[in-house]
C-alpha cells in the first residue's frame, strides 16, 4: 500500500513538472504588451510613430505591428514605414525567436535574449548581410526606448534609428 502512494505521488509530481513547463511564459514581455506611441530621429531623419504588442493564437505568438512617418524634406521624399514582427515559442515553451517583416520588403529573423530592463533581438550573422539588433529597454513613467542598431561584423554596432514611446493604451 505504502509503495502505490508513493508512486502514485511521484507520477503525479513529474506530471505537474512535466506539464508544467509547457506554458507559455511572456512575463518578461508583459510590459511591452499594449499600443505605444513616441518620436526619434536617426538615418531617414525625425520622425514619429506607432507600435503595438499583442497575443494572438491562443497566447501562442505575439505580434508586433509598426507604423512610422518621416516628414518630407528639401532633399528627400515622405517616407511611410511598415512592419510586423512575430514573436514565437521554441520547443520549450520560451519566447527566444522573432520573425520580421516589411513594406520594403526585409524579413530578418531574430534571436531573443534578455536584460534586466530589455528584451534585446539580434540577428544571426549572415556573409554579406549586416547584423541587424532591436533593443526594447524600459524606463520611468510608462516608457520605453526602441534602438535599431545595424553591424558589419556583429561587435561593433551603429543606431540607425532611435526613440522613445509612450503607453497609450
Amino acid at each position: 500500500m505504502k509503495v502505490k502512494l508513493l508512486l502514485t505521488i511521484l507520477l503525479l509530481g513529474c506530471l505537474t513538472i512535466c506539464f508544467g513547463q509547457q506554458d507559455p511564459t511572456w512575463s518578461k514581455w508583459s510590459w511591452l504588451i499594449g499600443e505605444w506611441q513616441g518620436e526619434g530621429n536617426g538615418q531617414p531623419g525625425q520622425g514619429g510613430g506607432t507600435f503595438s504588442f499583442a497575443f494572438d493564437l491562443d497566447q501562442n505568438v505575439l505580434v508586433r505591428k509598426s507604423h512610422s512617418e518621416y516628414p518630407a524634406t528639401a532633399s528627400k521624399p515622405l517616407i511611410k514605414h511598415d512592419d510586423l514582427m512575430i514573436v514565437s515559442l521554441d520547443s520549450g515553451g520560451n519566447p527566444t525567436q522573432a520573425v520580421y517583416f516589411d513594406n520594403e520588403r526585409h524579413t530578418i529573423n531574430y534571436s531573443v535574449t534578455y536584460s534586466d530592463q530589455s528584451i534585446i533581438l539580434t540577428s544571426a550573422k549572415i556573409a554579406n548581410v549586416p547584423v541587424f539588433r532591436l533593443t526594447y529597454t524600459l524606463l520611468n513613467d510608462g516608457m520605453v526606448n526602441t534602438k535599431f542598431e545595424l553591424s558589419q561584423d556583429g561587435a561593433v554596432f551603429m543606431t540607425y534609428i532611435e526613440g522613445k514611446s509612450k503607453k497609450v493604451k
